[in-house]
């Protein structure tokens, strides 16, 4: 958790100290010199429950912290439970929507959020800014400029990332080539049983890129095509590398891993790995 107090033009990062009870109750302590602030940023990396309520506590302890409550902003850069935004057995919860609820009677003046999942996440959260994807990409300067050059052509791994994908290519200036992929599952255990592209990728170096990468069965499928029709190089990118699985499950497919540091970087491989 990253707490940042703002005021008459000067900033200064405040120390959080967060510990847990042994009944497990979570509680954090701020330390702060300064006697008001015209505004707080609170940046939280929310991959756990116990992170989500470390979340709860500090924007209380920053609304107790000053005389007068300075506005609060929150930079959620993985929203979690943003992929569980439909109810699919009866019986479920509607988890996207607690979250949000959460979030929401925090009643603070801005949500940032990287990337979300779904447009779900937008409708469902007050006052929020969101970070598209392409603005992620555009931090690796390296892959933009091969893009813009047609040194690289863009692949949308299924029809939910097309979209997104589409819109890269396009504020990218619109003649970046994109090539869609589609997969199949099987209903009854999700297991994915056929990966197909549409598109020539013989001789070409292509970048795969998605919004989260958990396990990554998706893109080591689509990655086994896309070399068995002939293309030179295959990279990754993703707005929320999870890695689940670790990055060992690419060597040999995938040549090289970008993504921003919405999550912590995983351990390494031989797959070169860079977060921006």
């Amino acid at each position: 958790m990253k707490v940042t107090a703002y005021n008459q033009g000067e900033s200064c990062e405040l120390a959080v100290q967060a510990f847990t009870f042994s009944g497990g109750e979570e509680q954090i302590r701020i330390e702060c010199t300064w006697s008001q602030a015209e505004r707080v940023e609170i940046v939280a990396q929310l991959t756990s429950s116990k992170a989500v309520m470390q979340l709860l506590m500090t924007v209380d302890a920053v609304k107790r912290l000053f005389a007068i409550q300075p506005r609060i902003e929150l930079v959620i850069p993985y929203f979690p439970y943003a992929r569980q935004d439909r109810v699919c057995q009866p019986g479920e919860a509607l988890a996207v929507s607690v979250m949000a609820n959460l979030i929401n009677s925090l009643q603070l003046d801005r949500v940032t959020v990287w990337d979300a999942h779904s447009e779900v996440t937008g409708a469902l959260l007050n006052r929020l800014q969101q970070v598209p994807q392409v603005d992620l990409l555009l931090r690796h300067t390296d892959l933009v400029a091969q893009l813009q050059q047609g040194q690289l052509c863009l692949v949308a791994p299924d029809a939910g990332a097309s979209k997104k994908v589409r819109n890269t290519a396009q504020q990218l200036g619109g003649k970046v080539e994109v090539i869609q992929a589609e997969k199949m599952r099987d209903v009854a255990t999700g297991e994915i049983t056929h990966t197909a592209i549409f598109g020539d990728v013989r001789g070409k170096s292509v970048l795969i890129t998605d919004d989260i990468c958990d396990g990554g069965r998706t893109f080591i499928e689509l990655a086994k095509v896309l070399r068995r029709e002939g293309a030179e190089r295959v990279l990754l990118f993703v707005s929320h590398g999870i890695f689940s699985q670790g990055l060992v499950v690419f060597e040999g497919l995938i040549d090289a891993i970008y993504c921003s540091q919405s999550w912590p970087a995983p351990s390494q491989s031989q797959v070169p790995f860079q977060q921006a």
